[in-house]
């Protein structure tokens, strides 16, 4: 029998990891998670997301508090504790190199989402084939989205966009070196669909670490779960980081432990190597 570890803080990003590519938690997940909390862990959401995109089903598992937009914004029990957002001259300059690209965009905001009205035409066309229930799935993980970027917002945690089609992220990232960090995500897990302005100097570590300051923990009480390149400086931040099966390679190699695939009951199974739950 695993015995079971002293409390600790789980920090778990959200897709891929928690939520798989067809928006549901595993059942074992959900259990898992209620199971460490009652055995006094405490558990908090990691994520790109914005907080638009915490829905009720996430909010349900019990948590403690957030870290989005990569680091950028982090509540502890509904406290603000680390706030950072883009530059607005910056998120202008990104608006109109995707406005000339024709690109499908949306500004992930901590007072919202706010995206293009061709957005899901140009998801779509970004997955392609991998997934052929995308725009139903799209439509559902945009359920908060708004379709007006506007103009003007000064609370831009990062901007997403649909590589819908060609564009060469090499020189965009010289065009905004210094000023944006580019990058690309996954929404089917099988390639990179989606380009992403970030900020500089900011990723999961820098929210979990402004975190740990707040509660006066150690980074060797913290245990974090990922799944894409996004988490690299999450699992090396903390004392234990754990690459989900299903999650990239150069993840893998980096963690302390590489889960199952999250739809054969990784999590939990993590959970209980770890002495989480019994």
């Amino acid at each position: 029998m695993t015995e079971l570890r002293e409390p600790s803080v789980i920090l778990l990003d959200i897709d891929g990891t928690v939520v798989n590519y067809n928006l549901q938690i595993p059942q074992s997940a959900s259990d898992a998670i209620s199971q460490a909390r009652a055995n006094g862990h405490r558990i908090y959401l990691c994520t790109g997301r914005a907080k638009a995109e915490i829905y009720e089903f996430l909010w349900d598992l019990g948590i403690d508090g957030l870290i989005l937009g990569n680091g950028a914004y982090v509540e502890d029990e509904g406290e603000v504790i680390h706030r950072q957002v883009m530059d607005p001259e910056v998120v202008e300059r990104a608006i109109e190199w995707l406005d000339a690209q024709g690109l499908g965009y949306y500004l992930e905001c901590n007072s919202g989402l706010f995206a293009t009205d061709n957005l899901t035409d140009m998801a779509v066309l970004a997955v392609g084939t991998d997934n052929p229930n995308m725009r139903e799935l799209w439509e559902e993980a945009m359920a908060a989205a708004v379709y007006d970027t506007g103009r003007g917002h000064d609370d831009v945690n990062k901007i997403s966009f649909a590589l819908s089609h060609p564009v060469d992220l090499d020189i965009l990232g010289r065009e905004f070196e210094g000023d944006a960090r580019i990058s690309t995500w996954t929404a089917s897990g099988k390639k990179q669909e989606f380009g992403e302005f970030g900020q500089i100097g900011i990723h999961k570590a820098v929210g979990v670490d402004a975190l740990a300051q707040h509660r006066g923990i150690s980074r060797e009480q913290m245990i974090a779960f990922g799944d894409a390149e996004p988490d690299l400086e999450l699992i090396e931040y903390v004392g234990t980081g754990v690459a989900m099966g299903n999650g990239a390679q150069v993840l893998k190699e980096r963690a302390d432990l590489v889960a199952d695939h999250i739809d054969e009951g990784g999590l939990a199974k993590a959970f209980h190597t770890l002495g989480l739950i019994g």
